[in-house]
C-alpha cells in the first residue's frame, strides 16, 4: 500500500523539511478528496484524480496512486460515472492511516 523505500528516500533527502512536506501533502489531498463529487464532469474528475495521483506518487501512496490513475483514465474516456469514488476515498483513508502508523513505528 505504501512504498516505504520511496518514503525513506524522501525523508533522507528532505531532512528537517520532511514533516512539513507530510503536513502539506495530507492537507492538500484531504481537500482534493473532498472535491471529488459524483456526477461531476469527466474533465473535472480526471483533473482531480490526476492531481491526487501525482501527490500520492510523491509520497509513496502506491495503491492510492494506482486507483487514481485508473479513475483518471476512465474519466478521460468519458466514463467518469463508472469511477468508484467511495473506493478512492476508502483507499486514501486506509493508506493515510497506514502511512501515519508506519511513520510512528519508523521514528521509534
Amino acid at each position: 500500500m505504501i512504498d516505504w523505500s520511496h518514503v525513506d528516500e524522501l525523508r533522507r533527502d528532505m531532512a528537517e523539511g520532511f514533516d512539513e512536506i507530510v503536513e502539506v501533502f495530507l492537507e492538500e489531498v484531504d481537500e482534493g478528496i473532498a472535491g471529488l463529487t459524483p456526477g461531476s464532469a469527466d474533465a473535472s474528475l480526471a483533473a482531480g484524480l490526476h492531481f491526487l495521483k501525482g501527490a500520492a506518487l510523491n509520497l509513496g501512496f502506491a495503491d492510492f496512486a494506482a486507483l487514481c490513475s485508473d479513475g483518471e483514465e476512465q474519466a478521460l474516456k468519458g466514463n467518469g460515472a463508472n469511477v468508484d469514488l467511495a473506493q478512492v476515498r476508502a483507499c486514501y483513508l486506509a493508506s493515510r492511516q497506514e502511512f501515519l502508523a508506519g511513520l510512528s513505528r519508523r521514528a521509534a
